[in-house]
């Protein structure tokens, strides 16, 4: 698991963390089964206090991405492999809204965009 976090970026430390790893299970470098680093040993590795990468593991846990089997551990759940499908679903029911409001495919982009930025 590579990770870095820059303290001089406008995004949060936690929010650093929480994306690089979403990212890294979503394409699949960290596949299902992994075995997470604890919160105290991810946060001596990266220099962030204890409680930022708790909330970067609790917020990946509630997206299904993460799951916490007690004192085993932090894995990749299996469901993390739903993530994209269910982004895929999520994107579809929006492209037919917006195409039943009469919205043009660009300005549909640039609200996805703005969303996203949000």
């Amino acid at each position: 698991m590579r990770i870095s976090v820059d303290p001089s970026s406008d995004v949060p430390p936690f929010e650093q963390v929480r994306s690089t790893i979403a990212e890294q299970i979503n394409s699949g470098e960290l596949p299902v089964g992994t075995k997470l680093p604890t919160v105290r040993a991810l946060a001596a590795d990266l220099g962030i206090a204890a409680n930022t990468a708790a909330k970067a593991y609790r917020e990946l846990e509630q997206a299904g991405l993460l799951e916490t089997r007690g004192r085993a551990g932090t894995f990749v759940s299996d469901a993390g492999n739903q993530a994209a499908a269910r982004a895929a679903e999520a994107a579809a029911t929006y492209a037919q809204i917006t195409h039943a409001l009469g919205i043009p495919a660009d300005e549909a982009l640039a609200i996805v965009r703005a969303a996203l930025k949000a």
